[in-house]
């Protein structure tokens, strides 16, 4: 039997990795930090814990060899290097970096995005091929670039996909965009602020869509980066929408000509130019057609998102969200301006 070693399985995209591969007939052993086990997970599957940062704990993971290694936590050169260095106990390695590597072609991306002038124009759709930010260890960004092409350099002794999801959305994610409109329907916010108009379109990545290429790209070793994402993404204000349909409340939506004022109108997909990915590559190279849609993904990720709502506040919950968005909720400045502007 085939054997699979996935670095960082307890994470929002390794629980439905471990199934997809399992389902496919690999013998999986899926190490984390906390070394959990999901629920669906048959029980043949080996669930160590594992420092990632530990190079013999990864080697003694290792061990002997394995057939593939899907990596869904390395970020910069170190942890290529981790994982060139046993590439002759690897057969071939999948791992996951993001499409926040992307640059315009005049020196802009995610980084700059706060900055004057900074606001990257990407083409539409991005392909694999877009320049990206330069190699380093500064930004999660520059990090991922440094994995990426380390990994690359190493093709004819380890070969490897690199995949780069958008908004990858699902249960077990530290960084749940869909809280947004969640935890409002929960306080019962029966109006809401969308900068842009609600028209920002920002890729999503089913975590179950990423699982999917992860299976396919197994069983097809190669070197190559392809995008991970959704088939067509839906908008801000129709992701609010489909988060009210499943949680059976209506909500007004105030569309907001240009950015937010201040915190009001912001949200985790809050782009004034669309970042919309190339996913021909994947369905040419790999065959890939995505197995669920934005829609039908939400049911379970509303559910996991109401139940830890249930248990501890959302910064107590999610503190990764908390800091990259500490006025997520800052009502009270929403309803100041809801009544300057009824004034």
């Amino acid at each position: 039997m085939r054997r699979a070693v996935v670095i960082g399985a307890g994470g929002q995209i390794g629980g439905p990795a471990v199934t997809a591969l399992v389902r496919d007939g690999w013998e999986v052993t899926a190490a984390s930090r906390g070394g959990g086990r999901r629920d669906d997970w048959p029980a043949e599957v080996r669930t160590p814990r594992l420092d990632r940062e530990d190079d013999a704990a990864l080697g003694a993971l290792i061990g002997d060899g394995c057939d593939l290694v899907v990596d869904l936590v390395a970020y910069g050169t170190r942890h290529a290097r981790q994982l060139t260095g046993l590439a002759d106990r690897i057969g071939s390695a999948v791992v996951v970096s993001t499409v926040s590597v992307y640059e315009d072609g005049k020196g802009r991306g995610f980084d700059t995005m706060g900055e004057p002038d900074g606001l990257p124009e990407y083409p539409v759709p991005i392909p694999e091929d877009q320049v990206t930010v330069p190699p380093g260890e500064a930004t999660y960004s520059t990090r991922k670039v440094a994995l990426e092409r380390e990994l690359l350099a190493a093709a004819d002794r380890l070969p490897t996909t690199v995949l780069r999801p958008g908004a990858v959305h699902g249960p077990h994610s530290p960084l749940p965009r869909e809280l947004h409109f969640v935890k409002r329907n929960l306080d019962g916010r029966r109006r809401r602020v969308l900068a842009f108009r609600g028209e920002s379109l920002f890729h999503t990545s089913a975590a179950r869509n990423v699982a999917e290429l992860i299976r396919l790209a197994a069983a097809r070793p190669g070197s190559r980066v392809l995008n991970a994402c959704d088939p067509q993404p839906p908008t801000v204000s129709q992701i609010g929408a489909a988060v009210d349909a499943v949680m059976g409340v209506e909500t007004e939506t105030v569309p907001l000509d240009g950015p937010a004022r201040a915190s009001v109108g912001r949200t985790p997909w809050s782009v004034e130019l669309p970042v919309l990915c190339d996913m021909s590559a994947a369905a040419r190279e790999l065959g890939y057609r995505p197995v669920v849609t934005y829609p039908d993904s939400l049911p379970e990720t509303v559910e996991w998102l109401t139940r830890r709502l249930s248990e501890q506040d959302w910064r107590e919950a999610f503190p990764t969200l908390a800091r990259a968005y500490p006025d997520l909720f800052d009502y009270a400045a929403e309803d100041a301006w809801f009544a300057v502007r009824q004034a």
